[in-house]
């Protein structure tokens, strides 16, 4: 290993795919060259576990002998949502609304990525929230993990209370528009 530390460079780029089971994924840099390997660890460290596929990604990154290597998470933005993906349950939901509704804190219950939903507890209440994989990807996330904290915008479904938008607990501790 070289005692020459090179300095990390800036790389904006997309999610090409991220497996949370296998702990890795790889990023297409918008400038071209190789595929970024993006590391869980790299991911925890801005406070997700998981990252949706097309989402955009600011990453700083290191040459290494195995290749180009994400060592920090910049920023995030999900992948941009396609008309009529929408679930029925938000579809007709004023998104200014939804948008104005407060971030409150839970956590992860648990998630089957597999069936596509789960629930979450928001602190202080004894009700579950509904939690479905299309809202994580509208959100940026792919997988949650039990115990996980969050910050969900919560509203009342056609089939209870659900999650209209979640974000990872450190990104929501983060944005500017909250």
């Amino acid at each position: 290993m070289s005692d020459h530390i090179e300095e990390p460079d800036l790389v904006a780029g997309t999610v090409k795919w991220f497996d949370p089971v296998k702990g890795f994924g790889f990023i297409v840099a918008t400038s071209g060259g190789p595929d970024i390997l993006l590391h869980v660890n790299v991911l925890r460290n801005f406070g997700q576990s998981s990252i949706a596929d097309g989402t955009a990604i600011d990453v700083r990154v290191q040459k290494t002998d195995r290749g180009v290597q994400a060592v920090e998470v910049v920023h995030i933005v999900p992948p941009h949502q396609e008309e009529g993906s929408a679930l029925s349950d938000i579809a007709d939901l004023d998104m200014v609304e939804v948008s104005n509704a407060p971030l409150q804190p839970g956590r992860v219950k648990w998630f089957d990525k597999g069936k596509g939903f789960g629930f979450a507890n928001v602190f202080g209440l004894t009700e579950d929230v509904f939690l479905h994989v299309e809202v994580l990807r509208r959100s940026g996330l792919s997988d949650l993990q039990p115990g996980e904290a969050l910050a969900m915008r919560v509203i009342d479904g056609k089939r209870g209370r659900m999650a209209a938008e979640v974000l990872a607990w450190e990104a929501a501790l983060n944005r500017d528009d909250d």
